[in-house]
């Protein structure tokens, strides 16, 4: 990583939006308790009563108003991407885009625009957990100068549907069932499959969720893109075909499936405290926005239909064009009004960025304020802080539930005289927003274009992508997801699908769920592409989360060598010790321990660093560092090893010690342990 991204902390600027927010800001801290009137409170822990023991009033208006607010607090959670989280940032342009888009926040290099994200799963509600095998969403609200523009993206480059008539369907058969409301924040279960084996359109996204696409590492290790098509156009109303991705400077990585699983339980909130650590230890989350082009005249150029939403477009093909980045630098204050207030919409765009007729993008332009303005109560909901634009915003447009606009104009209908026509409209040469003239024909039907029928040729393409590694770990969720299906039919239409990508693939998964083998084979396309897979994707150690086991008499100076080179290198790593308090080294150097084995987890980390030493119970002690270490090494993490505790690592023919790394006679041992965490996984290891 570049100086920028090497994790140093340095001062925040604060950006308009920030600005436009502290006026929102309020500390509570230190001042008098009043009503929501003003008035201050004298006592607010008892009720109003008659007499001490006595029954409480219908005056006590200062109790009504607390508990009845508390009552109202809760808002309708999103019905899909309920559980989420957010930051603040900047996005920072990297050349003029002018030949293509005349949007301004792309108009010159080194021009920074102010933003909010907000990172989601899908189909678990508000309280579900974290690294759940799901589609994981992005919502980018760039606050522009020429309005809001909110970029939305998911975790994959292709949909689950072609048509917007389908998300509810898609949907209603991806979230628990509504006979027992189960099972939480999975699709692994009868409703689903049965839903993917009956449109085979699905398949294509199912199989990238099934990948280690599915369990992300962390949403600073999230790769996301726009899935629908829009177009850019310049000054000269030239329009291009385009899709949006984002790529995390820090690489694309992903836990393991049972790893993913038990963090659920340990530590459901584990990707938000992730990213706030990230963000308040310096390390900025960094992400690089790329665009795809396709000139209008070639819109029938490929084997796959640009519009298509459930077809990625191959980057060996149409280039990413790598043109900004976008850094998270700030975390949020208050998640209600921050993240759970924020509102997206595909159809906030500026000048310069257009719609075409992808099938899914124009139904989504007409679902999300819809959806936004049930869930927040109010038409006037883009008048939240959050979601108010830095320019200014004048139109005709009055009344409704909670304004909060103090408009003081007589007149507020368009077409008049008394205010001289005011507010007036902007001619598309000085910047008012014009539509790009396409050409549009045919008849008013109801159908799909055959362009579209082809389900199975990039799923196969993708599963060509992957390496042996990545294709077992697809073919272990497969078989974890369908084997939770309790109908034999679901599970054996669903294998007689998978037959169609891969034939080993469906033969693993039907020996695996107790079906019966399918007859065919696969497409016959033998096409794959190195962007799609995860293998080659950038490797840091820093930021990774490395776990300390250690007890007293450990060797001090070997220790903090150590440790200080894991803190240069932005490396975080907690002291795991059987008590809190300290641990003593042998010249009588104390470190804090920050977690106990009972307060901690390996699942936890990314690698251990095993010290060892003495503590008041020995053998439980020693048990804890062992099921650490076996947890680790089952689980392909690198391991480090101190002097002090080669003894917890037991050699034998049945294991090549592959990513352990020993300090015992070796002066490079903090080098090749930093190597061995900057590399991950250690997929040879036996």
């Amino acid at each position: 990583m570049d100086d920028k991204s090497s994790g140093n902390q340095r001062p925040i600027n604060k950006d308009r939006k920030q600005q436009q927010l502290d006026q929102y800001r309020i500390q509570n801290t230190g001042k008098p308790m009043t009503t929501n009137e003003g008035k201050k409170k004298s006592q607010d822990i008892d009720q109003l009563k008659a007499g001490i023991r006595g029954p409480s009033l219908r005056q006590d208006y200062e109790f009504f108003q607390k508990m009845s607010h508390f009552n109202h607090e809760e808002i309708p959670e999103r019905v899909v991407h309920a559980r989420g989280y957010s930051a603040h940032g900047e996005f920072e342009c990297y050349q003029s885009m002018k030949h293509v888009t005349k949007a301004n926040f792309l108009g010159e290099a080194g021009k920074k625009t102010p933003l909010t994200i907000r990172f989601s799963t899908v189909q678990g509600p508000k309280g579900s957990y974290d690294t759940a095998r799901d589609l994981r969403c992005q919502g980018v609200k760039l606050y522009t100068e020429e309005g809001n523009l909110d970029l939305t993206t998911i975790a994959m480059p292709v949909l689950i549907n072609q048509d917007a008539m389908k998300f509810p369907d898609a949907m209603h058969a991806y979230q628990s069932k509504q006979d027992d409301d189960i099972p939480t924040a999975t699709g692994a279960h009868d409703h689903f499959w049965d839903y993917v084996a009956s449109n085979p359109e699905s398949l294509h996204m199912v199989t990238w969720i099934m990948s280690d696409r599915g369990i992300l590492r962390s949403y600073r290790m999230m790769e996301s893109w726009s899935i629908n098509t829009y177009l850019f156009v310049n000054d000269q109303g030239k329009a291009t075909f385009m899709r949006y991705v984002w790529k995390p400077v820090l690489g694309v990585h992903s836990l393991l499936q049972d790893e993913a699983i038990k963090l659920g339980g340990i530590d459901p909130d584990f990707h938000r405290k992730d990213l706030r650590e990230a963000i308040d230890n310096g390390f900025y989350p960094e992400y690089e926005l790329g665009v795809q082009l396709i000139p209008l005249e070639d819109e029938f150029k490929y084997d796959f239909d640009v519009l298509d939403p459930s077809k990625f477009w191959p980057e060996e093909l149409i280039p990413v064009q790598i043109i900004g980045k976008m850094t998270l630098n700030r975390n949020i204050q208050n998640y209600f009004t921050e993240s759970e207030q924020v509102a997206f919409n595909p159809a906030n765009v500026v000048p310069g960025i257009d719609f075409s007729n992808d099938p899914v993008l124009q139904g989504r332009l007409m679902a999300y304020r819809d959806t936004q303005q049930h869930r927040l109560g109010s038409a006037n909901y883009d008048q939240l802080p959050i979601n108010r634009p830095l320019c200014p915003f004048h139109n005709n447009t009055r009344r409704g539930y909670m304004r909060h606009r103090i408009d003081v104009d007589e007149v507020d209908y368009h077409q008049n005289s008394l205010a001289n026509n005011t507010p007036y409209t902007t001619p598309p040469e000085q910047g008012g927003y014009e539509y790009y003239p396409k050409k549009v024909e045919g008849h008013v039907i109801r159908a799909r274009s055959d362009s579209f029928k082809d389900y199975f040729s990039q799923v196969r393409i993708f599963w060509n992508s992957l390496t042996p590694v990545e294709k077992q770990h697809t073919i272990e969720a497969f078989s974890y997801q369908l084997g939770k299906v309790l109908s034999e039919s679901v599970r054996q239409q669903n294998v007689n699908l998978l037959v169609k990508v891969d034939k080993e693939l469906a033969t693993v998964v039907a020996d695996n769920i107790g079906v019966a083998r399918p007859s065919g084979t696969h497409v016959p396309v033998s096409t794959s592409y190195s962007s799609l897979s995860q293998y080659t994707t950038p490797k840091y150690a820093a930021t990774q989360k490395v776990g300390v086991l250690i007890g007293d008499g450990f060797n001090t100076s070997e220790v903090n060598q150590v440790l200080q080179m894991l803190r240069q290198s932005g490396v975080f790593f907690t002291i795991v010790s059987g008590r809190l308090g300290t641990v003593t080294g042998n010249d009588g150097t104390k470190l804090k321990v920050n977690q106990t084995f009972l307060t901690s987890s390996p699942y936890l980390f990314d690698s251990l660093y095993i010290v060892g030493g003495s503590t008041d119970n020995h053998a439980a002690n020693t048990m804890n560092i062992l099921d650490f270490f076996q947890v680790a090494y089952r689980h392909y993490k690198p391991i480090g090893v101190a002097s002090t505790g080669q003894s917890f690592v037991q050699t034998a023919q049945s294991n090549n010690l592959a990513g352990v790394v020993f300090a015992a006679n070796n002066p490079k041992f903090g080098e090749d342990f930093l190597h061995a965490i900057a590399q991950q996984r250690f997929w040879d290891r036996t």
